[in-house]
């Protein structure tokens, strides 16, 4: 007779798992970072974090950073969190919610040291850029809650929006600065370059 099935490590990583996801009590209030990480350490979010492959990454290289990603996509939520667990990141939360509402409410002003936006969608057909996150009100969203001289990272595949993304930077907001080339690569980045795309980086700084 075969030996029972040891069941013990996948229930551990499911709670490992459900532990990773932060699920706020109250969506109206601003987050208190302190209280959900169990290390005093730079925050840096990543918007729209996908299957969470790049956050949790940038968690095992960074070990004294934090690492906030959101999300929308209650799948891709799950897998980013599965794979915290198995790798016993506790420097990782993702948080499923709609980006933009976190960084208009949720997040506080002053609290990130860095911000990623990594392949948003294009939205290339003229009747659709009404939809694509990259607005002057985003990007005063997101000057107001990096801190002091903090980061906001930005990539991109399609050079158009590259280009529509640059005219977007007001110098008393930003400061454009030479990209890091050396962070890892997100499954979409992974996917643009296996078929031959470049990928398109800035990396801007707050000046105010």
């Amino acid at each position: 007779m075969d030996a029972p099935a040891d069941y013990s490590n996948a229930v551990s990583i499911t709670a490992g798992a459900r532990a990773i996801e932060l699920i706020p009590v109250d969506y109206f209030a601003a987050l208190d970072l302190a209280q959900i990480f169990s290390q005093p350490a730079p925050v840096e979010v990543d918007l729209g974090c996908g299957d969470g492959s790049f956050l949790n990454a940038m968690a095992e290289k960074f070990p004294a950073r934090n690492f906030l990603g959101i999300e929308r996509l209650l799948g891709r939520v799950q897998t980013g969190c599965r794979h915290a667990a198995r790798a016993h990141l506790p420097n990782v939360r993702f948080l499923r919610l709609e980006f933009l509402y976190a960084v208009q409410f949720l997040l506080p002003r002053g609290s990130i040291e860095v911000a990623h936006l990594l392949c948003p969608d294009p939205w290339p057909k003229s009747r659709h850029r009404r939809r694509r996150t990259a607005t002057p009100e985003f990007f005063a969203g997101v000057h107001g809650l990096l801190a002091t001289g903090g980061c906001f990272r930005i990539a991109t595949d399609q050079e158009k929006y590259f280009r529509a993304i640059r005219e977007l930077i007001l110098p008393e907001q930003f400061l454009e600065i030479p990209p890091n080339e050396s962070l890892p690569l997100t499954t979409f980045e992974k996917r643009f370059i296996d078929q031959g795309l470049p990928i398109h980086r800035l990396e801007l700084r707050k000046v105010s």
